[in-house]
């Protein structure tokens, strides 16, 4: 059997699309239903059932599904035992919050490529869970410990929250003294229904009513409080990059969360990603606490 026909099979099988499948193998849908076809005729049973809905796995996908991936396992520990153990190479693919996506990972990823030159990153920055199972990404960061899946789980730093806004607006607008006092004000935060993890419903229970500024952004969240469009909640590690925001009430509201580093448990053999999670935790932990220092200092000096 080829590898390079299980390779395909298996694209198909997380992406349950042709289309999904070539856009990851940089090869035309055209071709990857060939190559399926080609396997399932070599296999003498259909793989996939196909419907409009896309590619769900046969009864005997499901069974090649298993060897498939034991293969891929294979392919990728002998890859790197040929490697050695010098500096890190190849691709690999993290999937995080756009919080933490924009306002950590570029700088510790610039920092750890610096130090590889052959490894090539790519950050998928969506407001979602990502499904390791299907390899949508070699790894991903999470705000929730998750409680199920054969899964490996790191955690990689505390950080903290604050209430924030624009100086202009907080100067032009009725003062904040009390957390009732924010019902006179316009809140930023999450679309209500699209909160994908209960750790990011920071504005429930505080009695402020609607959210007139809201997206399932962060960025967006923080580019509106820079506008001076009202008050919201903002990461402690993005404040230096949004200085004309100042806290609110930091003595009275102030919140904890976690990043979780989580990995599939198959990949727990593979010694360079292995290596990658350490770098990757030592730079998330000192980034949050270089950010969230510079943050107090700047509090300090006011």
């Amino acid at each position: 059997m080829d590898w390079d026909d299980l390779r395909i099979f298996l694209a198909v099988a997380r992406a349950e699309s042709l289309s999904g499948a070539g856009r990851g193998l940089r090869l035309d849908p055209a071709t990857v239903g060939r190559r399926v076809a080609r396997l399932e005729e070599a296999l003498g049973a259909p793989l996939f059932v196909k419907s409009p809905q896309g590619y769900a796995l046969a009864e005997a996908g499901q069974r090649l599904l298993v060897h498939a991936e034991r293969a891929e396992q294979a392919v990728s520990e002998a890859a790197e035992d040929l490697q050695g153990a010098g500096g890190l190479s190849g691709q690999i693919r993290i999937g995080a919050p756009d919080g933490c996506a924009n306002y950590l990972l570029p700088q510790v990823l610039a920092a750890i490529c610096d130090e590889n030159p052959g490894l090539e990153v790519q950050i998928v920055a969506l407001p979602r869970v990502f499904n390791l199972s299907k390899r949508e990404a070699d790894m991903a960061i999470a705000v929730s410990r998750p409680e199920a899946g054969r899964l490996r789980v790191q955690k990689l730093a505390d950080y903290r929250l604050h209430l924030a806004a624009h100086r202009d607006y907080l100067a032009t607008h009725p003062p904040i003294l009390c957390l009732d006092d924010l019902r006179a004000h316009r809140l930023v935060g999450y679309i209500p229904d699209m909160i994908f993890d209960k750790e990011l419903d920071y504005l429930t229970g505080l009695g402020s009513g609607a959210v007139p500024f809201a997206s399932n952004s962060v960025s967006v969240q923080l580019n509106w409080l820079r506008a001076g469009a009202g008050v919201g909640i903002v990461h402690d590690f993005a404040m230096p990059s949004a200085p004309e925001l100042v806290k609110v009430l930091p003595q009275v509201l102030s919140l904890s969360r976690a990043f979780w580093l989580i990995r599939h448990q198959d990949d727990a053999r593979l010694e360079r990603l292995n290596r990658f999670a350490d770098a990757l935790a030592r730079g998330i932990r000192r980034e949050v606490l270089r950010l969230e220092d510079m943050t107090r200092l700047q509090i300090a000096l006011e």
